[in-house]
């Protein structure tokens, strides 16, 4: 069994992108410029945005951070968003999910300007994506493909199922790991599967991205599958300094010794997530010049 190691994976990419930007302003001209926004004071939300923060300072970018209190208007939040869209010196950005009930997500996704979704959330960037066309890719999917092609697992041909079906992950990922670079047979199984244990225990590559940790056990998984493990739920754990920690949807302890490669959570495809939006904001930069 190979660990798949997200973090020295993205790390390794982070030094890529370092060097890209050096030339950049070599160049004369201004390094990318990532926004973020941020509604409230969820854990995981403020976590996931200083990690950006941080990554963007690691690789040479200029970042900002916009908050927002949990009572912010969507008439509020969507004109900072416009305001984002005309701003000449800011390349990308994003608004971290999820946001207050009060506010359609939808609603905010649509108004960011498609040549700035560094997401690859607007339905412009989905829809390219479904097309082969050029695209800002949804981070983690992105990450996902990136880590297959770097470990040089093989794809072409494989069964490959994806356990979710959200926009975010399970509906983009099956567009890409059924493109003509990846050639895998994509299955797309969810909580109405027929037989999911059977479905998944036939995959040579198996996603798990439910958001259910530790749903996918041994008996799920075929000998020598790839899995890879995109749930990060946080769990109660009194005996940490935090009292959380992270869960996988992979009950890795179970699964690990039967398969070829996988990835651990956290260490796995975060960093890659991570990675990937620096990626996309760098190619807004070049795109812009």
């Amino acid at each position: 069994m190979i660990l798949i190691d997200g973090k020295k994976t993205a790390d390794e990419i982070k030094k890529e992108i370092a060097e890209d930007v050096k030339l950049i302003v070599a160049s004369g001209k201004r390094p990318p410029h990532l926004a973020a926004v941020l509604v409230g004071h969820d854990g995981g939300s403020e976590t996931y945005v200083a990690f950006k923060i941080k990554d963007c300072e690691e690789v040479g970018f200029r970042s900002s951070l916009v908050r927002f209190d949990d009572d912010v208007t969507e008439a509020e939040l969507l004109a900072k968003v416009h305001e984002l869209n005309s701003d000449p010196d800011l390349d990308g950005f994003i608004v971290q999910l999820p946001l207050p009930k009060h506010i359609s997500e939808q609603k905010v996704i649509e108004a960011i300007d498609a040549r700035k979704d560094v997401d690859g959330f607007h339905p412009e960037n989905v829809g390219r994506l479904v097309l082969g066309m050029p695209a800002f890719l949804s981070a983690t999917p992105f990450g996902i493909v990136e880590l297959l092609k770097r470990y040089q697992i093989p794809t072409s041909g494989k069964n490959c199922v994806i356990v979710g079906r959200s926009n975010i992950v399970g509906r983009p990922l099956s567009i890409l790991m059924s493109q003509k670079a990846v050639n895998a047979t994509v299955t797309v199984a969810h909580s109405q599967t027929k037989d999911l244990a059977k479905v998944c225990a036939e995959a040579d590559i198996l996603i798990a991205a439910l958001g259910s940790p530790e749903f996918i056990k041994a008996d799920m998984v075929k000998e020598g599958a790839v899995v890879i493990d995109v749930g990060t739920t946080r769990v109660n754990a009194p005996e940490t300094k935090s009292g959380w920690r992270l869960k996988g949807d992979v009950k890795f302890d179970e699964v690990a010794s039967k398969c070829s490669y996988i990835t651990p959570v956290p260490g796995g495809v975060g960093p890659m997530t991570r990675v990937s939006l620096l990626q996309n904001t760098l190619l807004a930069a070049k795109l812009k010049k």
